[in-house]
């Protein structure tokens, strides 16, 4: 959250201090790069909970799950 915070206040911060034709071009950049910290920040989270306590063995039954599934209908 505080990171996220931080990001949104300096891409604030740097869109003030550009000159106009330079604010309108950055804008995008800066949109993609939050864009690509935010699907980073999920991503890490989603590892951290999958090797971490419950979410191990869950992600093993599911694939156990589909597995037996496919193997069912193929038999």
């Amino acid at each position: 959250m505080m990171l996220g915070l931080f990001l949104k206040l300096q891409v604030l911060l740097m869109a003030r201090l550009a000159p106009p034709a330079e604010r309108e071009r950055g804008q995008a950049t800066s949109e993609y790069a939050l864009v690509i910290l935010g699907a980073a920040m999920i991503a890490l989270l989603v590892v951290a909970w999958a090797t971490a306590g419950g979410g191990a063995g869950k992600i093993g039954r599911l694939f156990d799950a589909v597995l037996d599934s496919v193997i069912g209908k193929v038999s």
